[in-house]
């Protein structure tokens, strides 16, 4: 394991890199150690890709050097990177699903016998290899699809793993495990690091850094905040150094005025016995203008699947849908759209984002697919409108017509959320809107549900975590094993209540 006085493997140097109209970064600089977890952190924007960019060749700095073991290096790609020892394991894995687990590990450099690849050697390679370096058993024969996304994220590792590593990234690889998964991918790295390898760990999740590092790495505006041992290092100062504001600030975001002051006996949205077949079991909720209805529950309790029926992205088989008393069909997207009701998804980039569109264009989709295209909004109403609620919701971006995908994950999940206020819904579905975003922008949104709540608005709140659940919602029902077992009201809500009833239910729970 390393020591404050080991001698780095790696630094990176007075790092500068600029885009147009952009400063990326800005002398910024890291050491890492052989057999240590050091975590790199900092608001959406910060210049954490970017940083991890130039190390891996995907950039080339403007100025600044890297040294690798005492020699200066000048990776030209990441293939290059991987050649000096330097392997990243990406966010979003970056393998091919209908191909083999050993095809993946082997791919480019397949064993060969008499000029053709030799498949046993292979399938037996890959197999030792991720049992010896990550204490993973499987067949190695099996299509990489068949396997969970924690398998499959194992098996990237491996193959970064494979010939002569020295250090390894991992870009946010936690974002998409449950509990149990992060758990091995945890023991996984301190394995590795225990036989000396170097773990760059970027993460946005404060608890996981102080899990699993050794010292924590922060950036700030495309600057070097400092560098410091994790131990030493309490949270709310790590917060207040990556947002560079005092953490008291966020811990202001509170419910305010409970729902009930506002509530009228006529809910907005009322679903009765509503489900589908081997999708989500039946369920009655209600909600209610001037409200926030959180959902918790563990991954796959069908969080996702009551927002997709909501908004007609799948049909429901069951049950009753009264929109203001009146029954209601809603079979698809539009129809949800034409009802008033927004949805901002779970996977912003699968289903939310265009990504070769601009940030106007993405911010006024919806209302002009509400519009019709007989009724097209010009061009300087759509910058009107753009510019407005990159003003409300304090969206970085250097213009209008920036290519959304240029933006860091917060601003896009802002630009998302702004296309729905566009729209002005009476009722808006929000899945996971801070997942995967700084702790700055995080706070921002939370502020900005509970304004829409207090302006009227009807509000259904997704989250995976429990403190976010209970620091916004007026009410939480919760659902596990895709079924609703209960619900928690006003000064009910709270984590442990919300922790107990997913850990144990709760038949006495008071319901709709």
């Amino acid at each position: 394991m390393a020591t404050e006085g080991s001698t780095s493997l790696l630094e990176m140097r007075e790092i500068s890199k600029s885009f147009p109209g952009v400063r990326a970064l800005s002398s910024v600089g890291f050491r890492l150690r052989s057999g240590e977890v050091m975590a790199l952190m900092g608001e959406n924007g910060a210049g954490k890709s970017t940083l991890i960019k130039v190390l891996t060749g995907v950039y080339e700095p403007d100025a600044g050097e890297i040294i690798l073991a005492g020699q200066p290096i000048h990776p030209e790609s990441p293939l290059h990177a991987q050649s000096l020892g330097i392997s990243t394991v990406y966010q979003e894995v970056n393998l091919c699903p209908n191909l083999t687990v050993a095809e993946n590990i082997f791919i480019g450099r397949e064993p060969k016998k008499r000029g053709l690849i030799d498949w046993k050697a292979m399938k037996a390679g890959a197999e030792a290899l991720l049992l010896e370096k990550l204490n993973v058993k499987l067949d190695a024969s099996q299509f990489l699809s068949s396997y969970s996304i924690a398998i499959q994220q194992m098996v990237a590792i491996g193959r970064a793993l494979f010939g002569s590593s020295k250090i390894l990234i991992l870009d946010e690889p936690t974002s998409s495990l449950d509990e149990a998964e992060v758990a091995q991918l945890f023991k996984v790295m301190r394995k590795l690091k225990d036989e000396g390898l170097a773990i760059l760990f970027v993460t946005h999740f404060i608890d996981q850094t102080y899990e699993v590092s050794d010292r924590i790495t922060v950036l700030r505006n495309g600057e070097l905040v400092g560098e410091f041992a994790t131990s030493s290092l309490p949270r709310t100062e790590l917060i207040a150094k990556m947002i560079g504001k005092e953490y008291l600030e966020l811990e202001r975001t509170v419910r305010g005025a409970e729902a009930g002051e506002h509530r009228t006996d006529a809910a907005y949205l009322r679903i009765s016995s509503f489900g589908k077949t081997n999708y989500l079991s039946p369920l009655d909720q209600s909600f209610f203008d001037h409200e926030v209805v959180g959902v918790a529950g563990l991954l796959g309790s069908g969080r996702t699947e009551l927002a997709r029926l909501l908004f007609g992205v799948e049909r429901a088989d069951q049950g009753e849908y009264l929109l203001k008393g009146k029954k209601k069909a809603i079979g698809s997207p539009a129809e949800a759209i034409a009802a008033d009701i927004g949805f901002c998804p779970e996977d912003r980039k699968a289903e939310g984002l265009l990504d070769e569109l601009t940030v106007r264009e993405n911010i006024i989709l919806a209302l002009q697919a509400r519009n019709g295209i007989f009724n097209y909004l010009s061009r300087k109403k759509q910058e009107a409108i753009a510019l407005e609620y990159i003003s409300l919701l304090s969206i970085s971006t250097p213009d209008v017509d920036r290519p959304v995908k240029t933006l860091s994950g917060g601003n896009q999940q802002k630009v998302i959320l702004a296309r729905w206020l566009v729209m002005a819904p009476h009722f808006l579905i929000l899945d996971e809107p801070t997942r995967g975003i700084d702790v700055g922008a995080k706070a921002e949104i939370q502020k900005l549900i509970l304004q829409l709540r207090d302006e009227g608005m009807s509000i259904l709140f997704i989250s995976s975590e429990i403190e976010e659940i209970a620091r916004c919602s007026d009410r939480v029902m919760v659902l596990r094993d895709r079924a609703k077992i209960g619900e928690l009201r006003d000064a009910e809500v709270n984590e442990q209540g919300i922790l107990h009833l997913i850990a144990k239910g709760d038949e006495n729970v008071k319901q709709p």
